[in-house]
């Protein structure tokens, strides 16, 4: 059982132990998502956008051996700093592996779920979801002689197995969103929008997209959370839009995009480092537009999953 391999902080114990609300916070924006000093300051400021509402902030991360459901100081920054290409990403299928050897690895959505439901957390924030990569489901356009790459993320299997709560700006946008809607519907995963029609476009408000549920306040959606947990059925997937003040035009935001996920076939870029070097990509397309409006997703998403979570426990 996991539970062998768990430690988790004091503090975050003592919260759930008493009831109080606690949010889990993944690492691997820190680690694989943002450059240093931006990754330790989305960090801290995660952390206290959670405490800020009254709820415990538990960042989740592995380090020689152990599981960390919640990180001190100076673990989150030695996390931080880390030398490149010494922090191992650990999903579902890695787990064991980043368990096993010496050193950090941060944690995905999958792993990250996994860590919190085994700690008793019931409610997680992250910045976007993986999900069906462009290309996965059919050749690419216009290179036929490319085969369908089956690329899926393994985020979309823990929301269907795992019962918790993750507050999110919807699918990245370098996804194929329609597809990854379709995949989460197929495996019982409700997708609830907070607060308006369309489901959140992650760099833009809108995606154009119709979200397949929404909840018209945050009231509403918790009802709709409590409701599925004791149901049992598995995680419940809630959008919340980027910060108006931060988010990307969604024509520019498509157009970057677009042209990343091209040049990216163009480089034959494919695999774990296909997303990161996406997201880079985007980044320069938009003069670091999207960095901002990606740093300002995740804080808001902790900040909702923090007022979430303090619901769920009243």
């Amino acid at each position: 059982m996991i539970e062998r391999w768990l430690a988790v902080a004091r503090e975050v114990r003592d919260a759930l132990v008493s009831g109080q609300p606690v949010v889990a916070l993944e690492s691997t924006l820190i680690s694989h998502g943002l450059p240093y000093p931006s990754n330790l300051e989305v960090a801290r400021a995660s952390e206290q956008a959670v405490r800020d509402t009254g709820a415990i902030p538990a960042t989740v991360a592995i380090r020689d051996g152990r599981v960390l459901v919640g990180l001190a100081a100076a673990e989150l920054e030695g996390l931080a700093t880390a030398p490149e290409g010494s922090v191992m990403k650990a999903s579902r299928p890695t787990l064991a592996r980043a368990v096993a050897r010496v050193g950090w690895a941060a944690t995905t959505v999958s792993a990250t779920m996994i860590a919190a439901h085994a700690a008793g957390i019931r409610v997680f924030a992250t910045g976007g979801i993986g999900g069906v990569h462009r290309g996965a489901l059919a050749p690419s356009a216009g290179d036929s002689a490319r085969p369908a790459t089956l690329d899926i993320s393994s985020d979309l299997e823990e929301l269907a197995r795992t019962p918790m709560a993750v507050v999110c700006a919807g699918p990245k946008a370098i996804l194929d969103v329609p597809a990854t809607l379709e995949y989460l519907e197929t495996r019982g995963v409700p997708v609830v929008t907070i607060g308006q029609a369309d489901l959140p476009g992650f760099y833009a408000r809108s995606s154009g997209i119709r979200s397949p549920l929404t909840a018209g306040t945050l009231e509403d959606a918790a009802w709709i959370v409590g409701v599925q947990l004791s149901l049992g059925l598995g995680g419940v997937l809630l959008c919340v839009p980027v910060p108006e003040d931060a988010a990307l035009p969604g024509e520019a935001a498509r157009d970057a995009v677009d042209r990343a996920v091209e040049d990216a076939e163009a480089n034959r870029i494919e695999g774990p480092g296909l997303t990161p070097w996406l997201l880079a990509r985007v980044a320069e397309l938009t003069n670091g537009a999207s960095l901002r409006a990606n740093t300002a997703l995740i804080v808001n998403n902790a900040r909702v999953a923090g007022r979430l979570a303090a619901k769920l426990a009243r």
